[in-house]
């Protein structure tokens, strides 16, 4: 059974830095496209950034240059590096793992990311 966990949300001030990660157990941590979603009150979920087994990456306009997405397969861990963090940021950030074979895609818990002074 696939399984996904994250950490490293928190609170931070504005211009901050915070690192999630989100281990893969349970499956080939290789053939999976990783992604950060997020979604805030009220909003739909939206796509952060995304990794492709490939190496292929996509970032949404609105964190490109701040945010860095990252695998390390040999731990089955993909990374959010969130920098220069503003209160917009504020959500709760889901990772995600689709099969690129199957496209069997499993969702983490999520966790809260609160930027604020």
């Amino acid at each position: 059974q696939v399984q996904l966990v994250e950490s490293g949300g928190g609170l931070v001030q504005p211009g901050g830095s915070l690192r999630l990660s989100c281990v893969v157990s349970g499956s080939r941590f290789s053939i999976y496209t990783m992604a950060w979603y997020r979604q805030a009150p009220g909003e739909q979920r939206e796509l952060v950034a995304a990794m492709t087994s490939g190496g292929s990456i996509t970032y949404a306009r609105s964190v490109k240059g701040r945010f860095t997405i990252s695998r390390d397969n040999a731990k089955n861990t993909v990374y959010l590096q969130m920098n220069s963090l503003k209160p917009e940021d504020t959500a709760v950030y889901y990772c995600n793992a689709r099969n690129d074979y199957t496209t069997y895609t499993i969702w983490a818990q999520g966790t809260q990311v609160t930027v604020s002074s």
